[in-house]
């Protein structure tokens, strides 16, 4: 069937009560078993129909998640969001049929002449479960790796960007066959129940609590699990490294979509008694890059009032607990519409929630450490995070770090960045998550790398035939010598 030619068109409709989900879910089901394989040519219809539906439809992408936010940069979603799908897809489209070759492996010394090689293969239905703070990419992305290895694709939406969801339904119902690719939308019961579908494997991308309530779920059918988590990603200014350079990237990496990204610095740790100094630096930033940050269209709202509560919590939370608040803008705090200028928080420790938690907003705790040492002992007494990244120009200071923390990736110099090289494995480690996809990564996250041994006519197998006598004692005794 041509996935740009759906079999029946209308009846890929979004679902969102269990029996209609589950019933979506056993056609996909069976049609995996009946027809476990996909060629390239298939793969490939998919690839360029998800492809086709990205880049048709961007600025429909655009409003909808701008809706759904209240208000989101549309600038920001161009670049954060649509931008990166379409590179996804455009990255996977031209590398997937290498990927999908048998990997020659070589054989042990002693079963030579036969062969060795790895076969991949689909698993068969991927479960996605999206978040809602980038809808657009986070669905796509991992769809693109899933349809590469030639599975089929259920989706569920978040709850919290409606308009998005409703808008990716609409349009998978017109682009994709409903055995191949389906959209779920609904409330958090619906995304357990989703998440209870005896999937081949499930992609969840959202907090650590709610993760580890995924796993659980998933563990009832043996469920395999790709958790991108989040967690408090560090950020550390070496002493050698331009302040007002790196205040700037700091800045920007945090501010992206107003804070509200996995991968943004949760907190900076800066040389003891520059704290100051870093602080003024990130204002100037900030005045530079947002200079009427109250009515400034490239900077996004808080998703929702229940987040931007949770984020006045924490600086309340803060400030009781002998935290100093320092504004990074003139701006100020809009509740009607959600806009959070950015706040400094010094004078923190780990009893304050906004030090427990992933913040995701734009509030940026500025530690001080006394040697790199000391940094690098902060970051490893705590969780171990999704991102982690170090300004400095002293290579053997920089090795340190690599070598001295364990992240699930990192930026040098820079923040953000390591997300968007696609041959880079993303994922976390601990509680910021388990497993990778992107690139040739994903790939294999969503294939059965099978072995296959090949066996050679001319092999001496017989040798090692029962009943044992003392030929077979001689070659056992020579094999373990």
């Amino acid at each position: 069937m041509n996935a740009m030619e759906p079999a029946n068109p209308g009846a890929n409709a979004p679902v969102a009560d269990p029996p209609a989900f589950k019933s979506t879910f056993a056609a996909m089901h069976a049609a995996t078993r009946r027809n476990p394989s996909a060629d390239r040519d298939r793969r490939l219809t998919r690839l360029n129909a998800l492809l086709a539906l990205v880049h048709d439809n961007g600025e429909r992408f655009v409003e909808a998640i701008a809706a759904d936010f209240g208000h989101r940069s549309a600038h920001e979603t161009r670049l954060l969001e649509v931008f990166p799908s379409l590179e996804a897809l455009r990255h996977t489209r031209s590398h997937f049929g290498a990927w999908m070759k048998p990997q020659k492996k070589p054989a042990s010394i002693w079963f030579r002449p036969g062969r060795a090689r790895i076969i991949s293969q689909p698993l068969g239905v991927v479960g996605i479960i999206v978040p809602w703070n980038y809808p657009l990419f986070l669905a796509i992305s991992p769809m693109a790796a899933a349809l590469a290895a030639g599975n089929r694709a259920m989706v569920k939406m978040s709850e919290f960007t409606p308009h998005t969801g409703e808008l990716l339904a609409e349009l998978v119902a017109k682009h994709f066959a409903a055995e191949d690719v389906a959209v779920v939308l609904g409330d958090a019961a619906v995304g357990a129940d989703f998440a209870r579908l005896p999937f081949d494997h499930l992609l969840f991308t959202g907090s650590t609590k709610v993760g580890h309530d995924i796993m659980r779920m998933a563990a009832d059918n043996l469920t395999p699990v790709t958790l991108e988590l989040g967690g408090k990603s560090p950020a550390i200014v070496g002493a050698d490294y331009p302040l007002a350079k790196a205040a700037e990237r700091i800045m920007v990496g945090k501010l992206l979509n107003a804070g509200q990204t996995c991968i943004a610095p949760d907190y900076v740790l800066v040389p003891a008694g520059r704290e100051q100094a870093f602080i003024e630096a990130a204002r100037a930033a900030v005045a530079k890059c947002w200079p009427d940050m109250a009515n400034s269209p490239d900077y996004t709202a808080i998703v929702n009032e229940r987040h931007y509560q949770r984020l006045q919590g924490y600086v309340a939370d803060a400030q009781q607990r002998g935290a100093t608040v320092e504004p990074l803008s003139t701006a100020q705090a809009d509740a009607a519409r959600r806009r959070l200028p950015p706040l400094a928080l010094l004078q923190v420790d780990d009893g304050m929630r906004v030090m427990q938690d992933e913040i995701f907003g734009p509030l940026l705790p500025v530690l001080p450490y006394h040697d790199l040492d000391a940094a690098i002992f902060h970051v490893n007494q705590h969780p171990r995070p999704l991102a982690l990244y170090y300004f400095g120009n002293d290579s053997e200071q920089r090795d340190r770090v690599l070598s001295g923390t364990v992240a699930g990736g990192v930026t040098i110099n820079d923040t953000i960045l390591h997300i968007a090289q696609e041959e880079l494995p993303f994922g976390g480690v601990g509680p910021s998550g388990m497993g990778h996809y992107h690139g040739s990564e994903g790939f294999k996250t969503f294939s059965k790398q099978k072995s296959v041994f090949y066996q050679s006519g001319l092999n001496g197998m017989s040798l090692f035939n029962p009943p044992y006598g003392a030929l077979f004692e001689r070659l056992t005794k020579f094999l373990i010598r």
